[in-house]
């Protein structure tokens, strides 16, 4: 008998033993069907590929799952690896088998611009399907686990990508369903390979702190059961040193020592009832010192995966903290297995899905929320998502809400509904009014304030929310609400990030299947969504500039666009700057009447700066030139940031003002985007007639995408009838930014 009739049969008994009646001919059907499809395919390891699906179908049956779930672990690389078709295994196996084999195939017949893409969209398939079925996850997560325990065999590379991969996405899935023994061991199997010299030295070391506390593990052991047995209380104790990852994490995070773990030792009690569990409780606390602060009650609050325990770290007279985890058996199944731990079909409950449970509303929800997120972007949000602490606060009514740690107020919001979120103007935790951005603790009862009249979220709010659940639903309010502000905001930071790769519009629109060629590889109908999806956040602007510098080097246009951005940029200044002007004198600098005063006197000799053209009102600071004087600068130019300052010239950054009387007009020049139509600049024009404003120069230049730009020079009194101007610019039609920009 060959190796992978061994293996199966090997299968076939240990399903024998858990579910006596099962009929074991379709099973082995499925065996024979895999193994004949998968013909002379090999394992890097050498074995034939069928020991894969059939490992795969142990952990399936240790999970205690149905018989379906076992045939599709048989079969579920048949589709994607080899010539087997959905229909032919639904006909010979079932549709629901079909369904399962599907939902885990990988999407490996479609071509994607980039790996993130292919890597988003399966993960998208494999949780659409889940929401339908949740055994597709399970299936999953038991492949990556075998796939994981024989990485050895693969090359370097593939080793740091697959444990990565494990780690930022199926680890945190596990975690999420409450799979904590698979997590547990895929995150130790993802270490081992991402950081091998730590994982060799902390195994040793765990090695040699475990046999000299060995009899500590024991003595303790002993003690809990006598002192249960005395209070009559049935249950089972048994201690562990915990998994070395967990330990990991806490060193690096905490630039900890091995020793100075606080809870390297677990205990855990099981018992048969929720009384006894807190009647355990009180006997560990008369035993040991508990240590506080260090109490948590998940019976009570139970996590959103159903994870239930009660968690306290106590001392005893060695000096050793340990933690003492005390639960039901129905917990500890539980804890253990997840959603597994619940199988329905074990019970016999015909035509139902745990996927259509409401515990499993959060994958349609994350589902939902990432339509239109880029592929970085919904990766992170499943890590955060899935593997965040948490905390646990309270509505006015007593309903008890689970948020990432750090949450605050807004996140609050948003995890009741999107309305109250979009309309909150204010909110208040324990009867108190607290700002938008306090962090929630543990109990706290929270308020919403909201109000019809309100103007919806703020871009703001996306830095200071921590739940990716708030951060997607303003990022959708922004979306549907302001469309045409998603677009100006998008375009501007898309053109300053073409401007930084060396390209232009120009670029990109000059040749209309060099656009179409880009929308289509960026999956976008036309330059108006592109800018749409970077200004509500869907899209960023330097990912989007990035793909468009790597279309164009395919195309082998690149260098040609660069040569017409430098003729450009000599046209453009040309146009600000006409050649007249060049040869013009370098004024004198002016002197007290300029209306500056310099560190208490005003006669010094002053210029102000062309990289930012203050006017009286703004706030100011100067710098001591060579020769030239003091240049004055705006306190938010560039130039004069505390960052950008040389340490040898910090000493000549002086305190400036403006005098109550000076010149009568200062330069300055604004920059105007704007929707291209016939008469924008004549309008332009009248607007600055109407408000008495000298304009010393203007130019206006129309886009290749539709938009035009206008270069205002102008003379003002102070930086009050700068803001009348700017604002009567604004007003209009086609005007979307105004900005001052270097004269």
């Amino acid at each position: 008998m060959d190796i992978a009739h061994q293996s199966y049969e090997q299968l076939e008994q240990h399903i024998l033993a858990t579910s006596p009646e099962a009929d074991t001919a379709r099973v082995r059907f499925a065996f024979e069907y895999a193994n004949e499809h998968h013909g002379h395919q090999l394992r890097k390891s050498g074995d034939p590929y069928i020991i894969h699906p059939i490992a795969v179908a142990e952990l399936i049956n240790e999970l205690g799952l149905d018989l379906d779930s076992i045939v599709a672990a048989l079969l579920h690389d048949c589709i994607e690896d080899t010539n087997s078709t959905h229909d032919e295994i639904a006909r010979l196996f079932g549709l629901e088998v079909a369904n399962l084999v599907d939902g885990v195939t990988k999407l490996t017949r479609i071509q994607y611009t980039s790996k993130e893409d292919a890597q988003m969209e399966n993960l998208r398939k494999m949780f659409m399907a889940m929401a339908t079925d949740v055994r597709v996850i399970l299936i999953k997560l038991c492949d990556r686990l075998h796939n994981m325990r024989t990485l050895q065999y693969q090359s370097t590379p593939k080793q740091k990508e697959k444990a990565l991969e494990t780690m930022e996405i199926y680890a945190p899935i596990a975690h999420r369903l409450g799979m904590q023994k698979i997590k547990w061991e895929l995150e130790d199997l993802s270490l081992r390979f991402l950081d091998p010299v730590a994982y060799d030295e902390m195994e040793q070391e765990l090695a040699q702190v475990t046999s000299a506390n060995a009899q500590f593990l024991s003595n303790m052991q002993q003690k809990i059961e006598a002192r249960l047995a005395e209070e009559g209380m049935q249950c089972k104790v048994y201690g562990r040193v915990k998994h070395i990852y967990s330990i990991y994490r806490k060193m690096y995070a905490q630039n900890k020592t091995l020793k100075e773990i606080f809870d390297l030792y677990a205990f855990r009690v099981i018992v048969d009832d929720i009384p006894n569990c807190y009647n355990v409780l009180g006997c560990i606390h008369d035993m040991f010192n508990p240590v506080l602060g260090r109490f948590k009650d998940y019976i009570g609050t139970p996590k959103p995966n159903g994870y239930q325990s009660l968690h306290t770290t106590v001392i005893g007279r060695e000096g050793i903290p340990f933690e003492v985890q005390i639960r039901t058996w129905a917990m500890h199944q539980t804890a253990e297995y997840g959603v597994a731990a619940h199988w329905k079909y074990k019970q016999g409950i015909a035509n139902q899905r745990l996927g259509s449970e409401h515990e499993f509303e959060w994958v349609r929800k994350l589902l939902e929320s990432q339509q239109d997120t880029d592929p970085d972007e919904f990766v992170h949000t499943l890590r955060v998502d899935m593997f965040a602490d948490e905390v646990f606060v309270f509505t006015p009514n007593g309903d008890v809400k689970s948020l990432p740690a750090g949450a605050t107020p807004i996140d609050f919001a948003y995890s009741i509904h999107s309305a109250v979120g979009n309309a909150m103007t204010g909110a208040r935790v324990n009867g108190r009014l607290v700002t938008f951005d306090s962090q929630l603790k543990n109990g706290d009862i929270v308020e919403i304030t909201t109000s019809k009249s309100a103007k919806g979220p703020s871009r703001d709010w996306m830095k200071i929310c921590k739940s990716n659940e708030a951060r997607n639903k303003i990022r959708q309010w922004f979306k549907k609400e302001r469309r045409e502000e998603n677009i100006a905001t998008g375009r501007t930071s898309f053109e300053a990030e073409l401007k930084h790769a060396g390209l232009t519009l120009a670029a990109i629109t000059a040749s209309p299947d060099v656009l179409d060629s880009l929308l289509k590889r960026m999956r976008f109908g036309a330059l108006d969504e592109l800018y749409a999806a970077i200004g509500y956040g869907g899209m960023s602007a330097q990912k989007a500039a990035g793909r468009i510098k790597e279309e164009l080097t395919r195309l082998g246009r690149l260098e040609r666009q660069k040569e017409e951005l430098e003729t450009l940029q000599s046209s453009s200044r040309e146009a600000i700057f006409p050649a007249s002007s060049k040869a013009a004198p370098i004024p004198k600098p002016r002197h007290g009447e300029s209306g500056i005063i310099v560190e208490g006197l005003d006669n010094c000799m002053v210029k102000f700066a062309k990289c930012c053209t203050p006017v009286p009102g703004d706030p100011v600071v100067g710098f001591i030139t060579r020769g030239y004087g003091v240049s004055i600068h705006r306190q938010d130019c560039p130039n004069a940031h505390p960052a950008r300052r040389k340490p040898e010239e910090e000493g000549r950054w002086v305190n400036v003002t403006w005098a109550s009387t000076g010149a009568a007009v200062y330069h300055t020049c604004l920059d105007i985007s704007a929707k291209d139509r016939d008469g924008l600049a004549l309008d332009i024009a009248m607007v600055l007639s109407a408000q008495k404003v000298k304009v010393n120069n203007l130019s206006a230049r129309s886009q290749p995408d539709g938009y035009a730009v206008v270069l205002l020079e102008l003379s003002v009194k102070d930086n009050g009838e700068l803001s009348s101007v700017i604002n009567k610019l604004s007003q209009i039609p086609g005007v979307f930014l105004i900005r001052r920009v270097a004269a």
